[in-house]
């Protein structure tokens, strides 16, 4: 997961020591749920909900599996997940004028005000 993390080419992250192995297994069950999407034995996505916060805490696909529905179906995952616990809506973060944005959005998210100049909130409320 760390190496598709890694490998995305928009919503970098500045410092990768900052993601450790810790939170990947905290967000396992601690503090929410994964889930992997796996294509011919390897990781092809995955996806993690914060249920305290009612968040997608990440989700990614690898560059070379993109355009096949893998982040559509993750996405899925973790919103009926967080609804399931009870929360009302469902939140993320992503970069500015990147695909994810585009995406989100395509997915009926809405954009919220509360936005900045280096992250874009949205917001998807319980259907």
């Amino acid at each position: 997961m760390s190496a598709i993390r890694l490998a995305v080419q928009e919503n970098r992250v500045r410092d990768p020591a900052r993601i450790t192995r810790q939170m990947y297994i905290d967000y396992l069950e601690p503090l929410g749920r994964g889930w992997v999407c796996e294509r011919d034995g390897a990781i092809a996505g995955f996806a993690y909900a914060d249920r305290h916060n009612g968040s997608v805490w990440a989700l990614f696909v690898d560059p070379a599996q993109e355009g096949q529905g893998i982040g559509k179906g993750l996405l899925a995952l973790v919103t009926g997940y967080l609804f399931q616990l009870g929360h009302a809506r469902v939140v993320l973060g992503t970069g500015p004028g990147t695909r994810a944005e585009r995406f989100y959005a395509a997915q009926g998210w809405e954009r919220s005000l509360a936005a900045g100049d280096d992250e874009v909130t949205f917001v998807l409320a319980r259907p």
